[in-house]
């Protein structure tokens, strides 16, 4: 799921000066999840922008912000905006700007690709490098989870099984080591990363 987290009201509305007609579209999927762009979000920004003298001729969630084909479909029915601003995250933002030629203005800042542990817990898990070597590191993403990014083992600073940059976090070649051992595969480790992929 993609992380989102609320932008400063305050660069909200600096981005929409000048329009006076606004379309506040949010996400049916992540954004509503993580409480930055779901039905109560939107009303609750819809009410914000006619407080502050706005007129809010739209509001409503797309199932999928970043999905151009449903997001035709709502833009069809939505009322003429001066601007629009979108709850969503950036890919969600950017097919909106690509279908009208009005400003869109985001009000989330997007974070990071991650995982839902509970509501309002999210922990990130994947940078979308597009280098995927998740099936040489036990399903540890190394780019994201090792505070230095190290591709090829542990830095040596880890102290028990703590990051030595930021102690709260679990060393993650550690844990990939801890995996790779229970496995039987510790062997592998000798491979050397000059990129993304492994060569022995």
């Amino acid at each position: 799921m993609i992380i989102t987290e609320k932008k400063p009201l305050e660069e909200v509305l600096a981005g929409l000066h000048g329009a006076r007609k606004v379309a506040v579209v949010g996400c049916g999927r992540c954004a509503t999840t993580c409480g930055t762009g779901g039905e109560s979000q939107v009303a609750e920004m819809g009410r914000i922008l006619e407080s502050k003298g706005f007129d809010v001729v739209s509001s409503g969630v797309v199932e999928a912000q970043c999905d151009v084909r449903l997001l035709k479909k709502y833009l069809r029915q939505a009322g003429e905006a001066d601007a629009y601003v979108s709850m969503a995250c950036g890919s969600g933002s950017s097919a909106l700007a690509e279908l009208t030629d009005k400003a869109v203005v985001p009000s989330n800042n997007t974070m990071y690709l991650g995982v839902v542990r509970r509501l309002g817990d999210y922990a990130e898990r994947c940078g979308m490098c597009g280098e995927c070597i998740l099936s040489e590191t036990m399903g540890v993403c190394v780019k994201t989870r090792c505070s230095k990014g190290l591709l090829n083992g542990p830095c040596g600073g880890s102290s028990k099984g703590k990051c030595e940059v930021d102690p709260e976090k679990e060393c993650a070649w550690g844990e990939v080591i801890e995996r790779m051992r229970k496995a039987g595969r510790i062997g592998e480790l000798r491979k050397v990363r000059t990129s993304g992929r492994a060569r022995k």
